[in-house]
């Protein structure tokens, strides 16, 4: 087991959980994503747009800060040996892909990040069925690209 990752991962997950926390505090609006952007995006509503757009900003300039600093993006380098590796289906599938979580997260009121980290810590049960919904489902996926596919 690699300790760096582990340690990175418990750090970045200790990141979101102050960043959903300050946004709450300070702004009292849920950590997320889908919501913001559709709310820069879609909505617009008057003096909105600039904690969205910082948020969003933050969200994708992080990664960027760490290769200036001479840091690692781990698991998504399209080495063969890393835990995910390049995608497997190229930019074409990712672009569907995305379009497909977009759509789903407007039915299903919300993403991972809403859900699963700032729902459930509210104990909303609502996020509880969301985020098991998109659990079992992304375990659905995996075996049947894996086992019925042979992907």
């Amino acid at each position: 087991m690699d300790i760096g990752a582990s340690l990175s991962g418990l750090l970045g997950g200790i990141l979101i959980g102050l960043s959903a926390v300050w946004l709450m505090g300070s702004l009292g609006r849920i950590s997320g994503v889908s919501g913001i952007l559709s709310g820069l995006l879609l909505e617009r509503p008057r003096g909105d747009s600039a904690w969205r757009l910082a948020f969003l900003l933050g969200l994708v300039s992080g990664p960027m800060v760490l290769i200036l600093l001479g840091g690692e993006l781990g698991n998504v380098a399209d080495a063969p040996d890393e835990v995910i590796g390049a995608p497997a289906g190229g930019v074409g599938l990712m672009v569907i892909a995305g379009l497909l979580v977009g759509v789903g997260t407007g039915i299903g009121s919300g993403c991972t990040s809403g859900h699963g980290v700032c729902g459930l810590a509210r104990l909303s049960p609502r996020s509880l069925v969301a985020t098991l919904t998109f659990l079992g489902v992304a375990m659905a996926t995996v075996f049947i690209m894996r086992h019925l596919l042979g992907g």
